[in-house]
């Protein structure tokens, strides 16, 4: 019964804390969405994506016309041709891999691309949600487009129209 008690009392207290907490609700995403430069920059980077794929997809097709031309003339090849082949395919193919990785990998031209130009976009609609936070003083923002977990809110806590108004 003394269990019962203070796990009671305990709970009561831990929703006490969480109501007086002051919060807002946003959803970035349609933040970012409402944002003309935000769809200008993702355009501009499909676009460069698919650029990059091409050189890339250009570099494994010479791989594999390699490989193909190989292995039609394999048996017609001495033992150092062949190797000398091999070793001419593996380092093309490692070469293609290497660029592959300098365009799309973490720290490729396209990650550098993507931080140019949404990075700037990133810090104005923080800045603009951390603004409005404090004018209306708000102690927590939470994002629902980030953690689909959240089940209700009530549209008074929503400010996702104000942040994108203040945007613009």
């Amino acid at each position: 019964m003394k269990r019962m008690i203070v796990a009671l009392v305990a709970m009561v207290l831990s929703v006490a804390a969480v109501s007086a907490q002051n919060y807002m609700v946003v959803d970035s995403e349609k933040i970012f969405k409402s944002l003309a430069a935000y769809n200008n920059a993702l355009t501009q980077i499909d676009n460069l994506a698919e650029q990059y794929q091409a050189k890339v997809d250009a570099k494994f097709q010479e791989v594999e016309r390699l490989y193909n031309s190989y292995m039609q003339q394999r048996a017609s090849l001495s033992e150092t041709t062949r190797q000398q082949r091999e070793q001419q395919i593996f380092q093309k193919e490692q070469e293609a891999a290497a660029y592959q990785e300098s365009l799309f990998g973490s720290d490729g031209e396209l990650m550098k691309k993507r931080m140019e130009l949404i990075q700037p976009i990133q810090q104005r609609v923080f800045n603009a949600i951390e603004r409005i936070a404090t004018q209306y003083g708000y102690d927590l923002v939470i994002d629902i487009s980030a953690n689909p977990t959240v089940l209700y809110y009530s549209s008074k806590v929503d400010f996702t129209q104000k942040i994108i108004n203040a945007l613009r």
